[in-house]
């Protein structure tokens, strides 16, 4: 008898938390876990979601549009507690929401210092402090933090942004530490340059775009629709064995 081959990348039934789910990298993964069979919570600042949920729906997902700022610590649990009240619990979190600030080192203000961090760093701990307090319980969970090329790296006029995402890359590791016997996988992607708001700036600029390109060994600029397979790929049983690993998605950025 011949054996039934099982799709381990198949998400349905799962529910899942997606911040920054607006537009840009958020939309597209949150579509992304839609089209793989899971439901979505859409959390969002400023940004309307009902592109987003439209397209989660068009997959045949259930979705809700949850409006939060994230960089304000007491509404966090009201977003796990929404998860689990719409669709009976959670199995995925993806930390995407993101701000930057562009401006020299000596110039920084303290205020853009930290309203990057709250928004890049301390929601991404809480949420995964929530979220991981409610997996482990369950005994499985998968929590996907979204890195930079600039965990790695040092950016220029970006200091806030540069140590919230350093620090991103160390948050996931730590957590995986402890987590990954519980069942809880903590991994993390780090787009390339992609071709969002936040590089409009260095898009626009014709020699930061050049020197960028130049080291790109794909030869273009990333797009939101590369991050979906990645993302589904660490929310699924097909990464199961993945612990604290920065995934770097990047056209080979890294490699040069």
């Amino acid at each position: 008898m011949k054996e039934q081959r099982r799709n381990r990348f198949d998400l349905t039934g799962k529910t899942a938390i997606v911040t920054g789910a607006g537009r840009g990298l958020g939309q597209a993964i949150a579509a992304g876990l839609a089209e793989a069979g899971a439901n979505l919570l859409l959390v969002t600042n400023r940004t309307s979601a009902e592109e987003t949920k439209a397209k989660v729906e068009a997959f045949g997902g259930k979705a809700r549009i949850v409006q939060v700022d994230i960089a304000d610590r007491s509404k966090l649990p009201s977003i796990i507690d929404e998860a689990i009240e719409s669709f009976g619990g959670l199995d995925i979190l993806v930390n995407n929401a993101g701000i930057i600030r562009r401006t020299p080192a000596v110039e920084h203000a303290y205020s853009d210092w930290q309203e990057v961090l709250d928004v890049n760093l301390n929601s991404v701990f809480a949420l995964c402090q929530l979220a991981g307090e409610l997996m482990i319980e369950q005994g499985h969970g998968k929590i996907i933090n979204i890195a930079s090329m600039l965990s790695f790296q040092g950016g220029i006029n970006v200091p806030g942004y540069t140590a919230s995402k350093h620090a991103v890359a160390g948050l996931t590791k730590a957590l995986a530490n402890e987590w990954a016997s519980k069942g809880v996988q903590v991994n993390a992607i780090a787009p390339g340059y992609m071709s969002t708001d936040n590089t409009e700036a260095l898009r626009k600029d014709p020699t930061r775009s050049r020197q960028i390109l130049d080291r790109i060994p794909a030869g273009r600029w990333g797009t939101d629709e590369d991050l979906i397979g990645p993302a589904v790929f660490l929310a699924s049983e097909a990464s199961g064995y993945m612990n604290g690993h920065i995934l770097c998605v990047d056209g080979g950025w890294m490699n040069r």
